[in-house]
């Protein structure tokens, strides 16, 4: 599972390259703004903090930038010279945070987006494997870590070159006192490192719990249900108390490292300090004003020692988080590269003469199908024997072994067919729609489409009645509680998408599992009248629904397919129904023989 804990180095240099190269030319040109703002702000900030010795030691003379520090000038002239050199410095390191901080947000906007559109294209045999709490994660919390990360970048860069430029100066005040530098930063080096392998490993087991916690958290409504009818709710408390309890250790160890990386920075710059004042007290030759602008510089580095080591740990925290983001991102696209050699019309037929699919071990073959405008085909077999993988092929989003086919009399192959059912509508039963109220949902399908075109469908599908009765008609809420629709109410409004989509050819996988036997017949028979030029196809496991379809596809225990045209007589099933298409009435008997 990706995030998995593992003896892996630190990838906190890896990490860094590859955050690099998801940035865009403008992000880049934006980065290299943001630095050369932050190095303003160091040298600023360095020159005033030199610009304090005159006003600590009045009247002294400085061995060191003669011209402004002019030991000639009044205190009340010093004091405006460093207040005008500490406004810069303000001023400029605003300016670096608001370029940031757009920086910061439109890297975690673009990370978004970019996988959400890899996730949108991919194939769907690339996701076999891939739960959808995690793809919840990926979107969400992941992308949020990958920032946090991001964000630390940034303040590495700044306490780097806020370093480098005190460093600098104070080198350039005093050489002498600047010869501990490489020892110092040797050893700051190494606490930097401290706890990087623990803390690598902390942070992929967080990323794979919150993936966990992710997979607790789905469709909760209906998992309750579950949960209460089985009385296992101290079961299910229990389960999401370990996940806690693991996310509530990994964040408290991670915030116990950074505090300990913190004591030992701080520790090292008491040490650092002392050695200064001591190599200043031995060394002879060293005056007091170079001393104290040396402590200076060094003392603006001190507020940095701590937010360099958290800044690592982001870093740290963030290689696992896009290390999963990664994965998503590198998914094969699902995109035909075919040109259709000429249009081809909603009347002509689309003639499968064989297509073989591999749901399980052993292949399943479709031969001889006609699947023809206005016409609905009903696919049945047992539950798990593959019937959703045919319709996956059928509406060319999976690829099949073998496809020979022909529309009207021109032979096509597989990117071709997918080229003519792109303008397709797949409903299945374990969709539920997620827009706000009626309204959106129908108008995401036909944005323009006017109000009576959207009663016109909800009156096709039986909802008309169901929002007369809501005071808030087209926009009632889907799921508040006052206005909530039942499962049956959710499938008829994705069937009423479908006829406002007026698709070539309409994939429905149970997608009328919610409706009564009568209902579902009657709704079916709907579609069948609103859409003359919409190849239908109908997965359902009722046999009553072969009464209104043309023809049927049957497949077998072993995997044997069917195709029988106009499906006959229902009393070759357990129930019959007459449908009258006219009034939309229709009459389920459940005891005819079989």
């Amino acid at each position: 599972m990706p995030g998995e804990p593992s003896p892996a180095p630190d990838r906190a240099h890896d990490l860094l390259r590859s955050l690099v190269r998801t940035l865009t030319g403008v992000e880049l040109a934006e980065t290299a703004a943001y630095v050369v703002l932050s190095l303003g702000a160091a040298f600023v900030g360095s020159l005033a903090a030199v610009l304090l010795v005159p006003l600590v030691q009045p009247g002294h003379t400085l061995p060191f930038g003669s011209v402004l520090f002019d030991a000639g000038r009044s205190v009340e002239m010093q004091a405006a010279i460093f207040a005008a050199a500490m406004a810069a410095f303000a001023l400029l390191r605003w300016q670096a945070a608001r370029l940031g901080a757009r920086l910061v947000g439109r890297y975690g906007l673009s990370l978004r987006r970019r996988v959400h559109a890899r996730l949108i294209d991919a194939r769907l045999t690339s996701l076999a494997d891939s739960t959808s709490a995690e793809i919840a994660n990926v979107l969400t919390h992941n992308v949020e870590l990958i920032v946090q990360g991001f964000s630390a970048l940034q303040q590495l860069l700044i306490a780097g070159v806020t370093a480098a430029v005190s460093l600098g100066f104070a080198f350039w005040v005093s050489p002498p006192l600047m010869l501990a530098a490489p020892l110092l930063a040797g050893l700051g080096l190494l606490t930097s490192r401290a706890y990087g392998r623990e803390q690598s490993l902390v942070s992929r087991q967080y990323v794979v719990d919150m993936t966990r916690l992710f997979w607790h958290s789905e469709d909760f409504p209906r998992r309750l249900r579950h949960v209460r009818s089985f009385e296992k709710e101290d079961v299910e408390k229990a389960s999401y108390g370990a996940i806690s309890a693991r996310l509530c250790h990994g964040y408290r160890r991670q915030l116990e490292l950074v505090a300990s990386g913190r004591l030992m920075l701080e520790l090292l710059a008491a040490v650092g300090i002392a050695a200064v004042f001591v190599l200043a007290h031995r060394w002879h030759g060293i005056d007091q004003p170079s001393l104290i602008a040396v402590c200076l510089l060094l003392g603006r580095l001190l507020p940095y020692l701590v937010s360099t080591r958290q800044s690592f740990q982001q870093l740290r925290s963030a290689a696992p988080a896009f290390e999963l983001w990664q994965r998503y991102m590198h998914l094969d696209p699902d995109r035909s590269s075919v040109a259709l050699s000429r249009k081809t019309t909603s009347n002509d037929a689309l003639h499968i003469e064989r297509m073989r699919l591999i749901p399980q071990a052993t292949g399943l073959d479709v031969d001889d199908l006609v699947l023809v405008p206005g016409e609905l085909t009903l696919i049945s077999g047992d539950s798990g024997i593959g019937k959703s993988s045919l319709v996956d092929v059928l509406a060319g989003m999976m690829t099949p072994e073998a496809f020979v086919a022909r529309a009207g009399e021109r032979i096509i192959g597989f990117d071709e067919y997918r080229e003519l059912v792109r303008h397709g509508a797949y409903v299945s039963q374990s969709v539920r729609p997620w827009q706000h109220s009626v309204r959106e949902c129908l108008l995401w399908t036909a944005p323009e489409a006017t109000d009576e075109m959207l009663r016109g469908v909800l009156t096709d599908v039986g909802l008309d009645k169901r929002l007369a009765s809501s005071q808030h008609g087209l926009d009632t809420a889907l799921h508040s509680s006052s206005s909530r629709l039942s499962g049956g109410e959710l499938q008829r409004l994705l069937l009423a998408q479908v006829i406002l989509r007026q698709p070539f050819l309409a994939l429905l996988d149970e997608a009328t599992s919610a409706l009564d036997a009568a209902s579902e017949i009657v709704v079916l028979s709907a579609l069948k009248r609103r859409l003359p030029q919409t190849i239908l196809i109908v997965v359902s496991h009722r046999p009553g629904v072969a009464v209104i379809a043309d023809q049927c596809l049957n497949i077998g225990n072993n995997l044997v397919t069917t195709v029988a045209g106009k499906c006959g007589p229902a009393t070759s099933f357990k129930e019959s129904a007459v449908v009258d298409l006219s009034t939309g009435k229709c009459v389920v008997n459940s005891s005819a023989p079989t």
